[in-house]
């Protein structure tokens, strides 16, 4: 006999009455659990956040495994450890990885070695970040002149090859006692205010007023950069600091475009212009609205310039103008083991490996987050 009840036929999905109801576990996952969900899928991502994990430990402990090995500090000079011929001596029971041609132990040079990469490089990469987002928000936000403006010198800045201006600044501070902030500032602001003019003259040509406004601002930054420098000094010492302000100073352009270009998509989005119809102001918007949405981007693109400023700063160190003598430095050891590669083949292979295997493990946890944190993923 119907009791008069219609029955709800649900659709044919496999499941049957003994399978684990999986979308209570899901509603029931914070956004943590729900990425760590996904993260752990990639296999090659998380090897690379154990690597990571691992050199970070090693770098910090430096000093306390090279004395539970027996290694000698990374900077003293034992002309014993060489041969007859004065040829740095391989692999050994008392040189894992061998000494280089002033007879300093390989290992403990790159063990330090990687405490300056990654100091370097986390400090710049935190400094480009945060000046980059602060623009970014404020040129994609305000629009307008103000976004014209910072993106002129954003352009102007990144006419420049990046290795060419980084390698120019930091040779230039890393001579003799150092050199001061002003100069780099004083000499930024004078190419701003001339890139500035330039763009004026050729938006007045044209006729495009606009962009005469936008040309001003940027002479206006430059002018800002001039007095900057002339009226403050700040001295810095060649070696970590130097290649720090100069990796700064050449990668936060690219922070800032990925930024704007994302406010300027989420400032046009209904949530936004319902707070503002609320009457809610430009303060609360961006940093209640905006900045939350674009913790994501920031988090990704961050982790992939941070290997981009490791293989800088070995660069810089390669060339001559980065970390400083005696200091241990990837870039400076592969640069000394270029003139005994034939017959110190280790001493090039060891920082080598070091820093191919960090920027690799850097890039796969890149990805990976950028996976493991897109909403759209499937999975």
């Amino acid at each position: 006999m119907s009791t008069g009840v219609p029955r709800l036929v649900e659709p044919s999905s496999g499941l049957t009455a003994a399978d684990p109801l999986e979308f209570g576990e899901i509603a029931g996952r914070t956004p943590w659990q729900l990425f760590w969900r996904n993260f752990k899928k990639d296999k090659l991502a998380l090897a690379g956040l154990v690597f990571i994990v691992l050199l970070v430990i090693a770098a910090i402990a430096a000093p306390l495994i090279t004395k539970l090995l027996g290694a000698p500090s990374p900077n003293l000079i034992n002309t014993d450890a060489l041969d007859s011929f004065g040829t740095p001596t391989g692999p050994s029971s008392e040189h894992l990885f061998g000494v280089d041609p002033l007879g300093r132990d390989v290992l403990s040079r790159t063990l330090y070695g990687a405490r300056v990469s990654l100091e370097v490089a986390l400090i710049s990469t935190a400094l480009a970040t945060f000046i980059g987002v602060v623009l970014g928000l404020v040129a994609g936000f305000f629009r307008g002149w103000v976004d014209s403006g910072i993106s002129r010198l954003m352009d102007v800045l990144l006419a420049f090859p990046a290795l060419l201006l980084a390698l120019g600044l930091a040779a230039a501070c890393s001579l003799g006692d150092g050199c001061a902030v002003s100069t780099p500032l004083q000499a930024a602001g004078l190419a701003t205010i001339v890139a500035g003019l330039i763009g004026s003259a050729l938006a007045l040509a044209r006729g495009r007023r606009e962009m005469v406004a936008a040309s001003l601002v940027v002479v206006g930054f430059g002018l800002f950069f001039t007095l900057l420098g002339t009226f403050f000094t700040i001295k810095i010492e060649p070696g970590a600091g130097v290649v720090i302000f100069v990796i700064t100073l050449v990668s936060w352009t690219y922070i800032a475009r990925i930024v704007r270009g994302q406010v300027l998509s989420l400032r046009e989005k209904e949530f936004v212009e319902a707070s503002r119809s609320l009457g809610a102001s430009d303060a609360r918007i961006v940093f209640k609205e905006i900045l939350p949405n674009l913790i994501v981007p920031i988090i990704v693109y961050a982790t992939l310039i941070l290997p981009t400023n490791i293989l800088l700063e070995a660069a810089l160190s390669f060339l001559g103008a980065g970390v400083q003598p005696p200091n241990a430095s990837w870039g400076a050891m592969i640069a000394e083991a270029t003139s005994v590669f034939d017959t110190a083949w280790w001493y090039m292979l060891v920082p080598g490996l070091a820093l191919l295997f960090t920027v690799l493990a850097f890039n796969v946890v890149g990805d990976g987050l950028s996976d493991a944190l897109n909403p759209r993923q499937e999975g």
